[in-house]
């Protein structure tokens, strides 16, 4: 059987992305998102809370989500959840779940995509280009 590996998310950028490059030159980015979700309890106190996402885009989503996006920026971010680990110095292991983007929307404060972008609002890695799920980017 196949299995779904599937995250959408709607929120704002805590901090400004922040692009690198991989030894063999590809481009990656990284970034946070806010997703904030509010409900009122039984005895009628309103309630917030807001989860933090991290986000990688890799190649071309790459370069389009840092020249794009900013802190603040609403965005829709639709890929995948890839958990990476990675041992420091003092012997200590560390792991990270992020969202690994294959599309991200760029959205206006109203929720809806930002016409004077055009075709840089909406940015897909095409899947021939997407690295198998099983290949580390670390």
């Amino acid at each position: 059987m196949r299995g779904l590996n599937k995250v959408q998310i709607i929120g704002n950028l805590g901090r400004d992305p922040e692009m690198r490059y991989t030894p063999n030159g590809k481009p990656v980015t990284s970034f946070t998102v806010a997703v904030s979700r509010s409900w009122v309890k039984p005895e009628g106190e309103r309630m917030e809370k807001t989860e933090w996402f991290n986000v990688v885009a890799w190649e071309r989503l790459a370069e389009i989500c840092n020249q794009y996006l900013s802190k603040g920026s609403p965005v829709y971010v639709e890929g995948r959840l890839e958990t990476r680990s990675w041992e420091a110095e003092n012997g200590q292991k560390h792991f990270r779940t992020e969202i690994i983007a294959n599309e991200v929307i760029i959205l206006d404060r109203r929720g809806r995509a930002e016409e004077e972008l055009g075709e840089a609002a909406l940015a897909e890695t095409p899947p021939e280009e997407q690295p198998p799920v099983s290949e580390s980017h670390s």
